[in-house]
């Protein structure tokens, strides 16, 4: 290796992620790839992402392989200098970037690799903002997403460069083959240790799986929430009856505007107008500390099913969006989601949690709260049932509704007046389109 090589280590994954899976290495040694060009495929806690190189220049070598649990700072790629591609950008002698004028605006343009992380990135991508224009606010001079945002606020012409990326032609990638794990680990302990499993073989032939890193999260975070959470849950039902005909009368008018309408954003509504009158419900405990956390912003998370396991993105400011705005980004989260392209920062800083079974049928469950959050609702399938109203008997349709709440912050009556706050805007459908 020679003395120009430059390390490029696992970033600072953000909300306390310290490691990372990775999945696919997309380049090879000797390999010229230019800045922002995809680099790996990694899987971390909490979703699958890209990450792209930070720098041109030439892969000098690969440190890391598929299957291989990384620390955060740990080096996954060193570049050299020679056989950079044209235009590859200076770099100071520390392999940091360097801070040049541009003599037309007298703004200072960062040369060189930015400091920020993959979600930081294509969120300046989405925006159209270019990094080497934006100082950091972060530790190290690293590029934060409120850094961009800001640079896209102030830019003059936003607009202009989300319809560029708008009308930039579809990707349509290959199936990717199957992941080839790394050898089996064991989960993180909490609480109190489980005997020691018999020996299934005495009894048939069996075969063991190592679990992929995302399951074997899945599975700690359960444990975790089951163990230092008191669990309970309170069961009702709506009738949605007239939510169902409002949904079917505008559906054509909704696929206009280029949304499909679905139950799920009208729990979300209901669930964040609900969450603003049962503030208690929008909240974290801190036990060390002996306080109640309520979050004064109203971010859901939405539970989707894929193929590797149950992920939940996370659609923000719930409460003061339209109707139709939350259907919109649920459909294309929920497609990142499933297809594997979800970043960091989708799937970061909800405060409640909502997750529909009804599409896969039953007639309820009990959901797992998503911790540190202190409530969730569980969906599931509507049926037609014999309602008495006024006095006559009439076909109904009517959703189970089951929600799950943290005995230590709320009583059972408060979450039977939350549940009912949310079967009350739910069965009164036309004020949830027009209520922000």
């Amino acid at each position: 290796m020679t003395a120009m090589a430059r390390d490029f280590r696992l970033p600072d994954l953000g909300e306390g992620l310290t490691e990372a899976e990775i999945v696919k290495v997309l380049v090879h040694e000797g390999e010229d790839v230019r800045e922002d060009a995809p680099l790996l495929e990694v899987e971390t806690d909490k979703a699958q992402v890209e990450i792209p190189s930070p720098m041109s220049g030439r892969v000098e070598k690969v440190h890391v392989q598929a299957g291989q649990t990384v620390k955060v700072g740990q080096v996954l790629v060193s570049f050299g200098e020679a056989g950079a591609p044209p235009g590859t950008k200076p770099v100071a002698a520390d392999g940091r970037a360097r801070q040049v004028p541009t003599p037309s605006s007298g703004a200072r343009v960062t040369e060189g690799p930015v400091p920020a992380t993959p979600a930081t990135r294509r969120l300046a991508r989405e925006l159209g903002v270019d990094l080497r224009t934006v100082a950091g606010s972060g530790s190290g001079g690293r590029v934060t997403d409120d850094d961009v945002r800001g640079a896209a606020s102030a830019s003059k012409a936003p607009a202009a460069a989300s319809t560029r990326a708008a009308a930039a032609p579809e990707r349509h990638e290959p199936a990717r083959p199957a992941i080839e794990r790394g050898p089996a680990k064991p989960l993180a302990s909490v609480g109190l240790q489980a005997p020691p499993l018999p020996s299934f073989e005495q009894w048939g032939p069996i075969e063991r799986q190592p679990l992929s890193h995302l399951r074997r999260t899945i599975a700690e975070r359960m444990t975790l929430s089951a163990t230092v959470i008191p669990h309970v849950t309170h069961f009702d039902k709506a009738d949605i009856t007239d939510l169902d005909a409002l949904i079917r009368r505008n559906l054509e008018a909704a696929r206009a505007q280029g949304v499909t309408l679905t139950l799920t954003s009208f729990l979300m509504k209901a669930a964040a107008l609900a969450l603003r009158a049962h503030p208690q419900f929008n909240a974290s405990l801190d036990p060390a500390a002996g306080e109640l956390i309520v979050k004064r912003y109203c971010h859901l998370g939405v539970a989707v099913a894929t193929e590797r396991g149950l992920i939940v993105p996370v659609i923000r400011d719930v409460d003061r969006k339209p109707l139709l705005e939350i259907q919109r980004e649920l459909g294309a989260l929920a497609q990142r989601v499933r297809d594997g392209k979800a970043t960091l920062d989708d799937l970061k800083g909800g405060t409640f949690t909502i997750t529909n079974i009804g599409a896969l049928g039953g007639t309820g469950a009990i959901p797992i709260i998503n911790y540190p959050e202190v409530a969730i609702l569980g969906v599931a399938r509507g049926r037609e049932e014999a309602v008495v109203r006024d006095g006559q008997i009439a076909p109904r349709l009517l959703l189970p509704l089951s929600l799950t709440f943290d005995h230590r912050v709320a009583d059972g009556a408060d979450g039977a007046r939350f549940a009912s706050d949310i079967v009350r805007r739910l069965e009164r459908p036309d004020q949830l389109l027009l209520e922000l």
